[in-house]
């Protein structure tokens, strides 16, 4: 009798590792190839969206943006960002795809991003526009704009997770929480952000508004690949999934 309860203890230990969406043999291969692939379409999509600016700025004759400037900034933003997006969705994808389908993905995260982005920045430039048009604004009141706006950003994480999430739902159980997950990684960007600022001053000021911003650059895309990771490696596939097709 305990050689049957050991066996029937080692089957439903095996069967719950399977359940996993990431099974535990591979998750530190998994979290490695996750987090350097974010990093590396991090900076990949920055230089591309940077670069594609410039040759918007330089192809453009000065006449039609000074005519149309609304319509320009707005097409030279969201070009950069479109991008970005993609490149920073794909990289993400070629990890993602071995476990959902790596378009989905793709189109999911890019997607996402582009709406986060852009309701964290309106809300942001809101904000600025109405502390820049009072010239009676308290010091606590700047403290209070200021964390309303990171609050803001925070909360913009949602749009992203739930794209996300739409793809996951497909493939794994009980991921409704992934919908938050985004606004847990800017909630920790924004408190790299703010530490970076607190140490500043040990900066040297020649290198200090360079070295500030690689280090917030950094920060942000380590932390925008550790946390997915851990996320994903907690999600369970849901039982009825086989698997996905190698022409995801």
């Amino acid at each position: 009798m305990q050689t049957d309860n050991s066996d029937f203890t080692l089957t439903s230990n095996d069967s719950q590792r399977q359940l996993l969406l990431i099974p535990r043999s591979q998750r530190q291969s998994f979290f490695i190839q996750f987090s350097i692939l974010t990093l590396l379409g991090w900076v990949v999509g920055g230089i591309a969206s940077i670069a594609l600016e410039k040759t918007i700025v330089e192809r453009i004759p000065p006449s039609i943006f000074q005519q149309h400037l609304t319509w320009y900034s707005l097409g030279k933003s969201f070009s950069s960002d479109l991008i970005f997006a993609l490149i920073f969705g794909a990289d993400q994808a070629i990890v993602v795809r071995q476990y959902v389908s790596g378009w989905l993905w793709l189109l999911a995260t890019s997607f996402g991003w582009l709406i986060a982005n852009s309701v964290s920045t309106a809300w942001i430039s809101y904000i600025s526009a109405i502390a820049a048009s009072s010239n009676l604004i308290s010091p606590n009141q700047t403290v209070i704009l200021g964390i309303l706006s990171t609050f803001l950003y925070i909360l913009s994480g949602i749009w992203l997770g739930f794209c996300q999430f739409l793809v996951l739902r497909r493939y794994t159980k009980d991921a409704w929480w992934w919908t938050f997950l985004p606004s847990v990684s800017f909630f920790f960007i924004s408190i790299s952000i703010w530490l970076l600022t607190k140490v500043q001053d040990f900066i040297p000021e020649a290198n200090q508004t360079q070295i500030l911003y690689l280090s917030g650059q950094g920060l942000t895309a380590v932390i925008l690949g550790v946390v997915p990771a851990i996320g994903l490696c907690r999600l369970k596939k849901s039982r009825h999934t086989n698997g996905i097709s190698s022409s995801s």
